[in-house]
């Protein structure tokens, strides 16, 4: 079994192929090209932790593609997802916890919400949808929801591709890695190497090996 890690899908979400630059002429076509990513590395006995940010547009729809993709699948929330915790402000907790329900009931077999702490290749790692710090838009968004730096690593998505690596922050979503999920071994890899600044990798037509650096 491997364990694998990814965020920011946005599934239905068309907007999201010109603001990050995504290799795809429309929604449905990225749509069937994430699913189909996602299937080439991922098997049904792994796990899959998705760092939040699944999906948007026409919400039955988007998050309908759960249930074709492979794995046991764990969601950690974020902005986007209608089961964020964060949305308390605008929306009380009943609705919130019904799109939980929802989420669960697409094909997430866990809903995880803010930090959580993971064994990932025998290290204590951080994970959230959220970095330290840095952002998809120019200014911070969300301040008071982000993780607290302890001087530990950091698995996390929301920038989109703005970076691979940032120091200890290892960007897990699917714009910094040509649209599929990251495995174990390779983050676990990128830690041995220590803090680094890496680039997000470039776009390939199909499956290709994953370089560390």
């Amino acid at each position: 079994m491997t364990v694998w890690f990814t965020s920011d899908l946005h599934f239905g979400h068309s907007n999201i192929i010109g603001y990050s630059g995504r290799p795809f002429a429309d929604v449905r076509e990225m749509d069937r090209g994430l699913v189909e990513r996602w299937n080439e590395v991922v098997r049904p006995d792994d796990t899959i932790w998705v760092l939040g940010d699944l999906a948007m547009g026409n919400i039955a729809d988007s998050l309908a593609l759960v249930g074709e993709l492979a794995g046991h699948k764990r969601l950690v929330t974020g902005n986007h997802d209608r089961c964020w915790i964060g949305h308390r402000r605008h929306a009380d907790v009943a609705k919130i916890e019904m799109w939980a329900v929802r989420y669960l009931d697409a094909g997430f077999d866990e809903i995880h919400q803010g930090k959580i702490t993971l064994d990932v290749g025998g290290r204590r790692v951080d994970v959230c949808h959220f970095p330290y710090a840095g952002d998809s838009h120019d200014l911070d968004r969300y301040v008071d929801e982000r993780p607290i730096d302890g001087g530990g690593w950091l698995l996390h998505g929301h920038v989109h591709e703005r970076w691979r690596q940032r120091q200890r922050m290892i960007n897990v979503g699917v714009d910094a890695w040509d649209y599929r999920p990251v495995d174990t071994a390779t983050l676990v890899a990128l830690m041995e190497h220590g803090p680094a600044d890496l680039e997000r990798l470039p776009a390939t037509s199909g499956s290709a090996p994953i370089p560390v650096n």
